[in-house]
């Protein structure tokens, strides 16, 4: 008899106070309430533990992707070089890579400012060199015009001019062609008369 009535307490107590009968009693025995707060403190324990278990593993996760992402950090840096788990190493490493791209990224920034102005430097002498070929052009076309110009008056080949007419000659003197100006014609003298050997006798030089 006694242990039926302490297997009608537990029932009572985990069916919420239900009694044999199927009527609900108002005030739980003693010995029920000893056994409620016994369950509660060891709920209240298992919830505590579940939530510090959850925060120990979220912390986990965390360093986890922490830590892949240094080694991911670690290869991008150093390709050639095994990853390695040193954080300092990686910060370093890449604090360092960060200051030379820094420097080149200035390099460039000045080597493309001196390409801008050598830009600028061509396209004006570009612009020189077409003003100068303009002008070229024009000099050129004139230069054409004036030679065609004079060829047109200089006569076709196998056109032979006419030979000039001789002056009228009066009496005893030469006839004189224009061409060959004024000067008298002497290779019809004879030759006798052209001799100067005997000049010093027949015409002595004046005292």
């Amino acid at each position: 008899m006694p242990l039926l009535y302490s297997v009608n307490l537990i029932a009572n107590n985990c069916s919420g106070g239900v009694q044999g009968d199927g009527s609900v009693a108002s005030i739980a025995p003693p010995e029920t309430e000893g056994v409620e707060k016994e369950c509660s403190r060891k709920r209240g324990r298992s919830n505590s533990c579940s939530k510090a278990e959850n925060k120990a593993c979220r912390e986990r996760q965390r360093r986890e992707l922490l830590n892949s992402r240094f080694l991911e950090l670690s290869s991008t840096l150093e390709p050639d070089r095994p990853a390695t788990t040193d954080k300092l190493a990686i910060l370093g490493d890449a604090i360092r890579v960060l200051n030379q791209l820094k420097s080149e990224t200035q390099d460039f920034k000045e080597m493309n400012e001196k390409l801008s102005e050598e830009i600028k430097t061509l396209k004006a002498e570009k612009n020189e060199l077409r003003e100068e070929k303009l002008v070229l052009k024009a000099e050129k076309a004139k230069m054409e015009q004036q030679v065609k110009s004079m060829t047109s008056n200089i006569p076709p080949p196998g056109f032979m001019a006419p030979h000039p007419a001789a002056f009228q000659a009066g009496a005893n003197k030469m006839p004189v062609f224009p061409g060959y100006g004024y000067i008298p014609m002497w290779q019809y003298l004879p030759p006798s008369t052209c001799n100067t050997s005997h000049d010093h006798e027949l015409r002595p030089p004046a005292a």
